[in-house]
């Protein structure tokens, strides 16, 4: 398949993104995908096995590197690259700079534009109106004649009109 950008090359990396709640896929050659900042979303994501190696078959530990370390949970960006993962939400202040354009490409955005629950105001000791009281009376009456009802049914084996009564109190009982 072709690159969906310059429509020359063979595409070989697949771009999939979610923004604003719309999905779209893009097909890249490698060109493209290096130009768009696709083609490394971690740049450091390589380890160093040859320093890893050489620790486990000499007893001398690894090097202390004087990379930055989150001061709550001790990651560092190697970690965060390295496993994909942030370690804390401190890491966020800490190494701001360094996962904001990570972030932003893989997000689209750094602002959340989703929905939010809408204000409910709550009041707490509070008489219910007469109004209020005088609705749940009339509730009150007709679950109870509902109900009575029902018990009728079931003695006169009228088990459909019995499911009937038992689906209609449910759903008033909410």
């Amino acid at each position: 398949m072709l690159c969906q950008h310059c429509q020359k090359n063979e595409a070989t990396t697949v771009v999939k993104t979610m923004i604003n709640g719309k999905y779209a896929e893009y097909r890249l050659c490698p060109a493209c995908a290096h130009e768009l900042g696709y083609d490394a979303m971690f740049p450091d994501f390589s380890a160093d096995f040859g320093g890893l190696l050489s620790s486990f078959f000499s007893n001398a530990l690894p090097a202390i590197s004087g990379a930055t370390h989150c001061q709550s949970c001790g990651s560092t960006l190697n970690d965060i690259r390295r496993t994909g993962k942030v370690g804390c939400a401190d890491c966020y202040d800490t190494f701001f700079s360094e996962l904001m354009p990570t972030i932003r490409n893989v997000h689209g955005n750094t602002e959340h534009k989703g929905k939010r629950p809408g204000a409910i105001e709550y009041t707490v000791n509070e008489e219910p109106s007469s109004d209020t009281a005088s609705k749940k009376q009339d509730k009150d009456k007709t679950l109870q004649a509902l109900r009575d009802e029902l018990k009728q049914a079931i003695e006169s084996e009228n088990f459909e009109r019995a499911a009937q009564l038992r689906d209609r109190i449910k759903g008033l009982e909410g």
